[in-house]
């Protein structure tokens, strides 16, 4: 989901809120899927085409239909809220005692938790080593270029509505293959699941950035899986001093905002500083 969300953001400059939905989507398409006989894996790929189509639909409403793109993902998520519904057949559906891509791992002898990282960190390998391939390819680079400087993309004759269409495709495509797995894991699919995670895929993001650097492209995707990562090992620690699990929202708002003040907060002290070397 992180890796998603950045290329949005960081990528495509656009901040898409469709992910809210999308992720939901995901969990919905594959709790659904795996309730009606499917293969889990299989389950998880229909995932993925459900979040490529949602992808799809908030790009040609920004780029196509001229919507603000803000606006665009709004209105993807609102109508993935009834769309999930709908493949659900209801609010919530369980998965308890059915078989999912983590069984074989748990029949191996893993217990849940560690079955869960072990296929986590394979997904992540491979969407990692995919998209460092895919943006060093021609449209890939065209892609990055787009959310950079799009008049100079379109004076090299590259069409930056496609662009942002395929990014947008892309990282929703991983948000709801997130979703998928996130459901599976926990047993679960809610139609409420996806509500507030674009602010802890920022969260992820911003704390990766800044803690883990962003030298070069491959390093920048690493540093997202560190800062996810980090962020989950945060909340826990959060709430082993005793935070109410009601405030986990707040504070991840909180930790965003003060991790996107920071440029702000440095501007103000650079002055001071340089005051300070002055006056020795």
């Amino acid at each position: 989901m992180t890796i998603g969300v950045y290329i949005t953001y960081r990528i495509l400059d656009i901040a898409d809120l469709t992910v809210e939905g999308t992720l939901a989507m995901g969990a919905a398409i594959a709790a659904q899927a795996i309730t009606s006989g499917i293969n889990p894996y299989a389950a998880t790929v229909l995932a993925l085409v459900g979040g490529l189509l949602a992808g799809l639909v908030t790009g040609v409403l920004h780029t196509q239909l001229k919507i603000p793109a803000l606006l665009s993902g709004i209105l993807t998520m609102i109508a993935l809220y009834s769309i999930n519904l709908r493949i659900m057949g209801k609010a919530n559906v369980s998965l308890l005692r059915m078989e999912t891509v983590y069984t074989w791992l748990q029949n191996l002898g893993l217990n849940d938790t560690n079955a869960v990282i072990a296929l986590g960190l394979v997904f992540v390998l491979v969407i990692v080593c995919f998209l460092y391939w895919f943006f060093g390819t021609e449209i890939g680079c065209a892609i990055r270029a787009t959310g950079n400087n799009p008049k100079m993309v379109r004076a090299q004759g590259i069409n930056t509505d496609t662009m942002k269409i395929i990014g947008l495709v892309i990282s929703n495509g991983l948000v709801a293959i997130s979703g998928a797995l996130i459901a599976q894991s926990q047993s679960f699919a809610d139609v409420q699941m996806g509500t507030g995670s674009i602010v802890i895929g920022l969260a992820s993001v911003i704390i990766g950035e800044v803690l883990f650097g962003k030298k070069n492209f491959f390093s920048r995707l690493i540093s997202l899986v560190l800062g996810a990562i980090t962020y989950r090992i945060i909340i826990a620690l959060v709430l082993k001093m005793g935070m109410p699990a009601n405030d986990l929202k707040l504070f991840t708002a909180i930790t965003v905002a003060i991790a996107l003040s920071l440029p702000v907060f440095r501007s103000y002290l650079n002055p001071v500083k340089i005051s300070l070397k002055e006056g020795k």
